[in-house]
């Protein structure tokens, strides 16, 4: 039994004995009984209004459960469906005070994350705002009338940091193509002119907007200015060029040219203008020595006519070459046919590289094919024998594999020219060819004289002969000697003549000078 029907018993027995009571003090006084009844009927209706004032106070109290439990169900599925959540669910037997409090618990919970998510969108919203204000960009996609999702906020939150990234990522960019700008403005000896121009360069740089188009504006007035910045430099280089060719024709004093060496660096205004200057003066000090002028150039010219393997014909060609009328006609013409050799070089230059380099390893490996025959070579002092032999037949491999790589170059090079590429007057690859010929040519006359003379050396030779040969290379031993018999006389006859047989070999053979004693 409940605590509370125990109460209630005890209730009622109270109440009956205190009625009891009550009829005992009424017997007791003599209360008539229609006063008793009376008196009865104001203890019922006082005890019945108390019951009742009570009852409708705990009835009033559910009903306000009730209605708080309503009004509670109603905000919860109100946020429920904000928040998108799952509906509340309720537990089953739990009485109106448990359910009221679970509910209203709920609620509590509920409105603050409503209240959480409220908070944190307007602080995304405001972040929004601001990026899109320096990047110019549009603001992210959501409604702000309504309560956010968690996913909702995850992906607000994602892509605020993805902007904020590229926000820094672009201001990097702006901060260090801005300071090229300063750079090549300052090089260029040039102000900002336009208003963007001077929103880069004068504005703070947090103020300034970092947009696409404006960091694509940048980089296009960057470009520009480099354009700008290397053609001076390119147009400085030319006159710095020709400053140098006209100091070394001119003979220009040391001192004279230590006056230009800060602008012979540097290529902004002041160095363009005074290189331009120097050369104006160059040139008319041309023109006031032109025959050394034209007689340097001159040297120019032969040194490149052999650079590019000119033969006597097309040197020839240049007529002016040999014109003793030193006019500025004359000179222009010189200068015209330097040019015009030099682009030819560089155009080619692999090529005549090319040629150059095999002319020095043929040259080379004739002076190692030559030491073959060296006797010195025989004394091997620091291992130069070893060297020469593997230098050697490294050429005998390394100059076929050049020659291969020249007549590709040589081809497309004819091809493109529409004539034949020669050197001193003759094809190069028929002079290529000629020159292995007569390598192979003098090889085997040098075998044919070797094979000569080791048939002279083991035939029948007179000992008249033999010491004819040897004139200069022979003497007497100035001893005295004994008389020998006639068949010691004999061997040793035979003896000596084989001696002077292998000795003239030996020197006809590897060039020593011997001293043979008999």
């Amino acid at each position: 039994m409940r605590r509370s029907d125990i109460h209630a018993a005890e209730s009622v027995e109270c109440l009956n004995r205190a009625l009891n009571r009550l009829k005992d003090i009424w017997e007791e006084i003599g209360i008539p009984e229609d006063q008793r009844l009376q008196r009865t009927d104001v203890v019922r209706k006082h005890i019945k209004g108390l019951l009742d004032m009570m009852i409708a106070e705990e009835d009033s109290l559910r009903k306000r459960l009730m209605s708080s439990i309503k009004s509670c169900r109603k905000e919860l599925d109100v946020l429920c469906s904000e928040l998108q959540l799952s509906p509340f669910e309720e537990d089953v037997g739990r009485t109106m005070l448990q359910l009221e409090k679970d509910i209203r618990s709920r609620l509590e919970v509920m409105m603050k994350q409503k209240s959480q998510r409220v908070k944190e969108l307007k602080t995304l919203s405001k972040q929004d705002r601001e990026l899109c204000d320096v990047m110019c960009s549009v603001p992210f996609c959501i409604d702000m009338d309504t309560v956010p999702s968690l996913e909702q906020l995850d992906s607000y939150r994602s892509y605020l940091k993805d902007l904020t990234k590229e926000k820094d990522r672009r201001h990097g960019e702006f901060v260090g193509i801005k300071r090229q700008i300063i750079v090549c403005m300052e090089e260029l000896d040039q102000l900002p002119d336009t208003s963007f121009e001077r929103d880069v360069v004068c504005e703070d740089e947090e103020a300034f907007c970092l947009s696409n188009d404006n960091i694509a504006a940048l980089q296009l007035l960057l470009g520009q200015l480099e354009d700008r910045k290397t053609e001076n430099e390119l147009v400085c280089n030319s006159y710095r060029s020709k400053i140098q060719e006209l100091w070394e024709r001119l003979q220009v004093l040391q001192e004279e040219r230590e006056g230009m060496s800060d602008h012979m660096v540097q290529s902004r205004k002041k160095n363009m203008d005074a290189v331009k200057t120097e050369c104006r003066r160059l040139d008319e000090l041309k023109i006031k020595n032109m025959k050394n002028v034209i007689e340097a150039i001159r040297t120019e010219v032969a040194l490149f006519w052999e650079s590019c393997y000119y033969s006597l014909e097309q040197r020839r060609a240049f007529t002016p070459y040999y014109d003793v009328d030193y006019t500025v006609e004359l000179l222009n013409l010189h200068e015209a046919e330097l040019l015009s050799l030099k682009k030819h070089y560089q155009d080619h230059r692999e090529l005549f590289e090319g040629v150059t380099r095999w002319q020095e390893s043929w040259t080379l490996f004739l002076q190692l094919e030559k030491k073959v025959t060296d006797p010195s070579r025989f004394n091997n002092r620091g291992g130069n024998l070893l060297k020469e032999e593997k230098q050697r037949a490294d050429l005998q491999k390394s100059l076929p594999k050049l020659e291969k790589s020249l007549k590709a170059q040589i081809d497309l090079w004819e091809e493109e020219q529409y004539r034949e590429f020669l050197v001193n007057g003759q094809r190069f690859l028929q002079y290529v060819e000629e020159q292995w010929e007569l390598l192979r040519l003098e090889k085997e006359r040098e075998k044919n004289e070797r094979v000569r003379l080791k048939a002279f050396i083991y035939g029948s030779t007179p000992n008249s002969t033999l010491r004819s040969a040897f004139r200069g290379t022979m003497c007497q031993s100035p001893v005295l000697r004994l008389p020998m018999s006639a068949s010691k006389v004999s061997s040793a006859l035979t003896i000596c003549v084989q001696a002077q047989r292998i000795t003239f070999f030996i020197f006809y053979f590897y060039g020593l000078k011997i001293i043979t004693i008999f």
